[in-house]
């Protein structure tokens, strides 16, 4: 066993479980996060073509053979498309929002390991010497190996919290950066299709 881990007492085991922990939700959401990011132009453009086509089911395939929130976001609209104006926006706003909840799901987790990862690291330092000062308390002579053993727990404790703390932080702050892109890339996205139906509307009502 690690010096490492042997001094730095249960905390460190804790902080170890943490980091973890924040190591496999990161690869998880990142894997999910690249699939749910494609290139929402063409695809609106595709199933543009395909309604002005008048095969609204058509459309509504492709919407379910893509597993990208964009998609769901289309297929939405295009359920609503004869819904009016007001419904067929807040249609729309609903499947959003719905995405964009999926998708932050378990990034609170990796916020909240970054705030109580230094506490936890405190709190370690904290024990470390509250075992100091119990075995001057208690031994008399107290023994070096004890001193550096409590004075080392701390110092693990502190720097094994700060660690995982600005370790998942950066882990965080990538993934918010990529789930940003991806709800700009969505309300294009609603914005786009929401603007071929209303020219769609336009045109069967000239006609």
């Amino acid at each position: 066993m690690s010096v490492w881990t042997m001094v730095g007492g249960p905390v460190f085991w804790v902080l170890a479980l943490l980091g973890a922990a924040s190591v496999f939700v990161f690869f998880s959401r990142l894997l999910n996060l690249r699939r749910a990011q494609i290139e929402y132009r063409d695809f609106v453009q595709g199933v543009a073509n395909v309604l002005g086509q008048g095969n609204p089911q058509e459309a509504l395939d492709l919407c379910d053979d893509e597993p990208a929130p964009v998609a769901r976001v289309v297929a939405e609209a295009i359920r609503h498309r004869d819904s009016s104006a007001r419904v067929l926006r807040e249609s729309v706003d609903a499947a959003g929002r719905a995405e964009v909840a999926r998708l932050e799901r378990r990034l609170a987790l990796l916020a909240i390991i970054a705030q109580a990862a230094p506490l936890l690291g405190l709190l370690g330092t904290v024990l470390g010497m509250a075992r100091v000062l119990l075995a001057v308390n208690t031994e008399a002579p107290v023994s070096r190996a004890v001193l550096m053993g409590g004075v080392m727990q701390s110092l693990v404790a502190a720097a094994a919290g700060l660690v995982v703390a600005i370790s998942v932080q950066v882990m965080y702050g990538l993934l918010h950066v990529r789930l940003e892109r991806i709800v700009v890339d969505l309300e294009a996205a609603a914005s786009a299709i929401l603007a071929q139906l209303s020219t769609r509307r336009g045109g069967e009502a000239a006609a």
